[in-house]
This record gives C-alpha cells, structure tokens and sequence, in this order.
C-alpha cells in the first residue's frame, strides 16, 4: 500500500491517521466523562485529567498534521455509485468534524490555561498558558467544550453508520477503502 492517496483510495498515512484521531477522541470522550463525576480523593482526581490534557495536546498535532496531510495529498474521489446528496453531506460532515473537533482541543487547552498556567505533557514538554489569568474564561470554554464533545460524538455516530450503510446496504468499497482493504 502506498503511503500518499491515489484517486480511487487511501494511503496508509491517511487510513493511519483517520483511525488514530477516531480512536482518540473515543477514549478522551469516556475518560473526560468518567472523570467529571471523581471525588477529590479518588487517586485518578489528578491523574485523569492529567492524561486527558497531554492526550488532548498530542492530538492536536496529529490534526494539524492531518491536515497538513490532507492538503498534500487528497483524498480520493467519491465513488460514482454516491448520489450528489451523499457526496454533499459527507463533504459538510468531515468539515463540521475537523472544525468541533479544533473547538474542543483549543477550548479544553483555554479550561486547562485559564488560571495562567501550562499544560505538561507526559513530563516531555510544556504548552504556556496564551491568555494569563482571565476571569470566567475556564467556565465558557467549560461550556463550550462540554457542547463541542458532544456533537462530535454524535456527529462521528452518524458518519459511522453512513459507512456501514455504504458497506452493508450499497455494497460498494467506502468501508473498505478506509480500512486499506480496496
């Protein structure tokens, strides 16, 4: 398999990616909802959102340079079983994702850095506070990231069942393309 996307499917790099960021964001979404509910002297008070900060960091840069990636290598062409409609809303539906899912990284990175600190990641490295000290920033992007988490789960729920219709209903390699298997 080639690692740059052809026409008709996917590299590795991109197929990678995709999965990585899936992945991801499945386990930030249950860690962060797990953690909301521990008591302060639950051992994992600290250390989940700890793990939950540095993964959120990291994966902003795996979408920075999945996007990076989508610009140097496109992705394929849609097959030309799909209906304008589907093409169209799967379009919108990637671009509504890549952006909830900026608003979530830059609005959890603004909850993290209200109080002027920086975010450690795994001990490898720092990311300084931008804002400083602002009053009732942690709050609204609390909001906003609460709101921003769930639409991605949803959003991302509904992409996933536009692919098994495609797999299961269609027939046709939309699945399998993603997988590396067409």
């Amino acid at each position: 398999m080639q690692a740059k996307n052809s026409e008709d499917a996917y590299g590795w790099v991109a197929i990678l990616l995709h999965w990585l960021v899936a992945v991801t964001i499945i386990g930030l979404f249950a860690l962060g909802f797990w953690m909301v509910d521990l008591s302060y002297y639950d051992p994992w008070y600290r250390q989940g959102p700890d793990i939950h900060r540095s993964v959120g960091i990291l994966l902003f840069m795996a979408m920075v340079l999945r996007l990076v990636w989508r610009l140097l290598s496109p992705p394929p062409r849609p097959l030309p079983n799909h209906q304008r409609w589907e093409v169209v809303s799967a379009h919108l539906a990637h671009v509504a994702l890549y952006l909830l899912i900026f608003v979530a990284m830059i609005s959890g990175y603004l909850i993290s850095t209200a109080d002027g600190s920086a975010i450690h990641v795994f001990g490898w490295f720092q990311v300084p506070s931008v804002t400083g000290q602002v009053k009732g920033l942690e709050d609204t992007a609390g909001a906003i990231h609460y709101w921003s988490t769930w639409a991605i789960v949803v959003l991302a729920g509904v992409h996933a069942l536009g692919a098994l219709k495609h797999h299961l209903i269609d027939r046709d390699s939309t699945l399998r393309r993603m997988l590396g298997l067409a």
